[in-house]
């Protein structure tokens, strides 16, 4: 992960965020306006106060009509100001919120496998989520009450020292003293608000864990861990927060009694005759009704404290992912289509946090069209093998080379349009049967290769008896459809993209053995012309495939036909051997089964 955004300050990380401003410049100057005639309108009440006080003392009590048309005016462009301040900024910050969410998301897109890894998406989803609107309190209500109450204050205090100069200066002497109190209190509450956030994130995890596999959690008896869990996760983040009130709820008074202690030094004083001797009674009682006013703007001003804070952390946590880096994507060497030889030597391979090799030392040649089977263990390094090709991770030594190109050389793009995937975790997306094998780059297909990829995958055999066929919605990741139905959609996805690289892991797993069996038809038909690369565990459905590599502990320790395998002797012959009595085995419990069934039913 990129250590820019730990190296900055608090304040490098608000301008940064501010910089998000600049394409609605405007709306940000037309809300500082409008704040600044707020602001204005709080001085002019002042000014009013003084004016309406010398008339009734002076008796100029023909002015009534002008200081009752004055009330009615400050109060009209008071709230013609609060308008342009509070929509224009509100405008600009839901903007500002808009594009760093859409920043955070599209950099989300474009990260390592090797982040994902580290980061979990729970923790992810809540930085796309709840961080994200604790920014919007940092770039609209903190900012909002710092431009509006700001100016106020610069408002009235330059209307004290206009007033008397001697009696205002009393405030500058307590500014440093705020300011070390709020100091102090930023950087607590800062560190607070980022333990906050990452005890949202917790509390995502557990929840989103124990919402998926409710199933799990109820057949062995985990409802009670969750529970506890669940909790334990919810309680940090409660005491985390009441941290927080407890910081900002002591602060706030100590600010206010260090104004208030002011404003009192300032009433005796102002009985002093020396200070005040030349000031009206109008004036007298304007000064202290400004000095008043200051009050609440100023405890405004250091309550927002806690909101930036929590802003600050939060856009500490986006830019931390905004500013890691996206996967390297050097290559010049475009492709339109490759003939689809795949050649590796020497290769080696290890996670960054790993402390041994994951693959070993891979020489392998293969021909355009052939039909490669890797079988192993779990653990083996067989999908690990498979990842490289698109480049999902680079290998740490040796060559992988497509088409005599090194696979560092092809544009990433270029380089996964010549790959079809088909995982064994299918992954589906809400929407409809043919949206999702017409998926992302795949929805230009006319609607007849969508439904001959289709028929192809036998995924009209159970499309025909749903109610709206191919544009029947399919829910969240499919869960309206059988794990087989699921896995046929993704193999007739893959069919679709006719592309010369195909990647089969554990592609027909989740099939009963009717399905398997058409699938497999299906498969055969679009692997002939490409090369294809099969993970498998059931041996028996990579039979025909003309090499077969057997891998143990990131090696390839056996490679061959299936006869010539089964004639070595070797690992592979007695995997093999070991599958077919289990096979064996079954078929007879099944026919035991059937017979017992028969005879029930007589």
């Amino acid at each position: 992960m990129c250590a820019l955004a730990n190296k900055q300050s608090g304040l490098e990380i608000y301008l940064r965020l501010l910089s998000y401003i600049k394409p609605y410049i405007w709306a940000f100057l037309l809300s500082v306006f409008g704040f600044l005639i707020y602001a204005g309108t709080q001085t002019a009440a002042a000014k009013w106060l003084e004016v309406f006080v010398d008339a009734i003392e002076n008796g100029q009590y023909e002015y009534r009509g002008y200081l009752a048309l004055g009330i009615l005016l400050v109060f009209f462009v008071r709230g013609v100001g609060a308008f342009l301040g509070n929509y224009g900024l509100t405008y600009v910050a839901r903007y500002v919120v808009h594009f760093l969410r859409r920043d955070l998301f599209n950099r989300l897109l474009v990260l390592p496998s090797s982040f994902y890894h580290q980061n979990s998406s729970s923790d992810l989803l809540a930085r796309l989520t709840y961080n994200v609107e604790q920014v919007t309190g940092a770039a609209t209500n903190a900012l909002k009450i710092a431009i509006r109450e700001g100016l106020t204050v610069i408002g009235l205090f330059g209307y004290m020292l206009y007033l008397n100069w001697k009696l205002t200066l009393l405030f500058v002497v307590i500014g440093p003293v705020v300011g070390v109190v709020v100091g102090y209190a930023s950087k607590r509450m800062r560190r607070i608000s980022k333990n906050v956030q990452g005890s949202v994130g917790d509390i995502t995890a557990s929840a989103a864990e124990a919402i998926k596999g409710y199933q799990v959690v109820r057949i062995f008896g985990g409802t009670e861990s969750e529970t506890k869990r669940f909790e334990k996760a919810s309680q940090r983040n409660r005491q985390q927060f009441m941290k927080m009130v407890v910081t900002q709820s002591v602060t706030t008074p100590i600010v206010q009694m260090l104004v208030a202690g002011v404003i009192a030094v300032l009433t005796f004083l102002a009985m002093e005759p020396s200070l005040v001797e030349q000031m009206s009674t109008g004036q007298f009682i304007a000064f202290i009704s400004a000095a008043s006013l200051m009050a609440k703007p100023i405890r405004q001003l250091t309550e927002i404290n806690a909101t930036v804070q929590k802003g600050l952390a939060a856009a500490h946590s986006l830019f931390e992912v905004i500013d890691t880096d996206a996967e390297k994507d050097t290559g010049q060497h475009a492709v339109e289509r490759i003939s689809g030889r795949i050649t590796f030597k020497g290769l080696g391979f290890r996670y960054e946090e790993s402390a041994r090799d994951i693959l070993q030392n891979i020489n392998l040649d293969i021909q355009p069209g052939e039909t490669i089977a890797l079988v192993g263990k779990s653990g083996s390094g067989k999908t690990t093998l498979a990842n490289l090709l698109p480049r999902f991770y680079d290998q740490t030594r040796g060559e992988l080379l497509i088409d005599n190109v090194a696979i560092g050389d092809i544009p990433l793009t270029d380089l996964r349009r010549q790959i079809a995937l088909v995982n064994q975790q299918v992954v589906l997306f809400e929407g409809t049967i043919a949206q999702n094998i017409a998926y992302g780059s795949l929805a230009e297909h006319s609607e007849e290769a969508v439904l001959a990829a289709a028929e192809a995958a036998h995924v009209l055999e159970f499309a025909r008896n749903l109610p709206d066929g191919l544009d029947t919605m399919i829910g969240e990741n499919g869960m309206l459809l059988s794990g087989g139905q699921r896995q046929r959609i993704a193999i007739a996805r893959a069919i679709l993209k006719d592309a010369p690289i195909l990647i089969l892991d554990e592609a027909t797993s989740a099939l009963d053995t009717q399905s398997e069996r058409h699938i497999q038809d299906a498969l055969e038909n679009v692997m002939r012309g490409r090369t294809t690369l099969v993970i498998a565990h059931r041996l028996s459905t990579i039979e025909t495939a003309d090499r077969i590599l057997v891998m143990d502990a990131g090696q390839v320790i056996e490679q061959g036909s299936h006869r010539e395998l089964l004639a070595q002797a070797g690992v592979y012959a007695k995997l093999h051997s070991m599958q077919f009595s289990e096979q064996q085995q079954s078929v007879a419990q099944d026919g035991h089964s059937d017979q017992f069934t028969q005879g029930e039913n007589s």
